[in-house]
């Protein structure tokens, strides 16, 4: 299964989105802010995807993907965000990033769902997200 990073400010969320990736057989590494997850992602930890909220304390989701992309560009990028205006934030980086994912997260407290662009990217019938959260 994946090992995956996610980043996100919000306690009981993290906690959430940690427990079902777990529940789904994958390896988790969580971080409570952008820094935390940058740290990690140094750390020589190996990642097969970055699930991060795009706002955040002390670095946002932005810059966190940026730093990925340049530093770890192996590394999925997934975004999620509850404020339009962060969606709108993340739109310049279609190249860097497969998807920016609506909160809250859909399926009774589990992050599911298929994201098309990203089955696009792929070129296969299920998203890069839907395999992972699945």
């Amino acid at each position: 299964m994946a090992r995956i990073l996610v980043a996100e400010d919000e306690e009981q969320l993290r906690g959430l989105v940690a427990r079902a990736l777990l529940e789904n057989g994958h390896d988790v590494v969580t971080a409570a802010d952008g820094g935390a997850a940058l740290d990690a992602l140094g750390r020589g930890g190996q990642f097969d995807l970055l699930l991060a909220d795009i706002k955040m304390p002390v670095m946002d989701g932005i810059a966190l993907a940026l730093a990925t992309a340049r530093d770890h560009p192996k590394v999925t990028i997934l975004l999620m965000t509850g404020y339009a205006d962060q969606r709108e934030r993340a739109h310049g980086l279609n190249a860097l990033i497969h998807d920016v994912i609506a909160k809250p997260l859909v399926g009774g407290g589990h992050p599911r769902g298929r994201d098309q662009r990203a089955s696009r990217r792929a070129g296969h019938g299920h998203s890069t997200r839907s395999k992972i959260l699945q």
